[in-house]
């Protein structure tokens, strides 16, 4: 069925903006349009307005100094092409290149991918283990917002009317710090997954104590998650296999899998403990292999 709509593609935020809380729910922003044009083919939306962002300046920026920023026009190819795969950022960019082909990357952008609010979005479990800082543009301005508070139920997020995610904020992750993702799906390309995890260990340059444990999952509960008592255990142990395997048992404990087309609960269960001890052991080994 076609699908008529007003296109706007306003060339400031604030432009954009107002337009957003001028048309209120019959307006929809547009980004990539990875998410956006699939929705609007299988009529699960119907906006009678579209606000491009593509015209504002630098809005697709990305700036890599210590941290990380990315504008919310940044796209997975940006990613998976400028970060070093062997940096602290590994787990963003192994995840970056497992969303879709080289097409939709070259389109699809992170902070489309945070706006959908998938329970299996590709990119939000990297940027939980990472403490991402999201900047919501609205009619007052911005605001500062953390990734664990912005996704609040399966498609929907923490935007104020007339709000925009504008910008996504890494901090600078310490030394001595490694990042994974890890995604089962039915295929290895191009599939929605079944379960992901992104793990992150940061040691004491000195003693090697876990300093710093974060583990995130997706696909396994209503929005992406912290396994947060997990990461308690860890952190103030000097690290070995058979703790990884008790931090693994007690990631499953926050899971709340369902039972659908590519996986059952039980499954998903099963999974989540493997890939969270396999994800601790990689970072690992890459600590290990890197000490600096």
């Amino acid at each position: 069925m076609a699908v008529h709509f007003e296109f706007h593609a306003p060339e400031t935020w604030d432009q954009a903006v107002a337009l957003m809380r001028e048309y209120g729910a019959d307006a929809a922003p547009l980004a990539g349009g990875s998410d956006l044009m699939i929705l609007l083919e299988r009529n699960q939306i119907a906006p009678r307005h579209v606000v491009s962002l593509a015209r504002i300046p630098h809005w697709n920026a990305m700036v890599v100094n210590g941290g990380l920023t990315l504008g919310a026009g940044t796209t997975f190819r940006q990613l998976e092409k400028t970060l070093d795969v062997n940096s602290k950022y590994t787990a963003l960019v192994e995840a970056a290149r497992q969303v879709g082909g080289v097409q939709v990357r070259n389109v699809a952008t992170v902070a489309g991918n945070l706006c959908n609010a998938s329970p299996a979005a590709d990119s939000v479990p990297p940027l939980l283990v990472m403490d991402a800082l999201l900047t919501l543009y609205g009619p007052d301005g911005g605001r500062a917002w953390p990734i664990d508070q912005f996704i609040v139920g399966p498609r929907q997020v923490a935007l104020r009317e007339g709000e925009l995610l504008r910008q996504i904020q890494v901090p600078a992750l310490p030394d001595r710090t490694a990042t994974v993702f890890l995604k089962a799906g039915r295929r290895r390309a191009m599939e929605i997954s079944i379960v992901s995890v992104a793990a992150r260990l940061t040691l004491d340059p000195d003693d090697g104590i876990c300093r710093t444990a974060r583990i995130a999952l997706g696909s396994v509960a209503p929005t992406p998650i912290r396994a947060r008592k997990a990461e308690m255990f860890l952190e103030g142990r000097a690290l070995t296999p058979a703790l990884f395997r008790e931090a693994a048992q007690l990631a499953i404990e926050v899971t709340e899998p369902i039972s659908d087309v590519r996986a059952s609960a039980d499954y998903r269960g099963y999974l989540t403990g493997v890939m969270v001890r396999q994800a601790l052991e990689l970072c690992w080994l890459q600590l290990a292999e890197n000490p600096a």
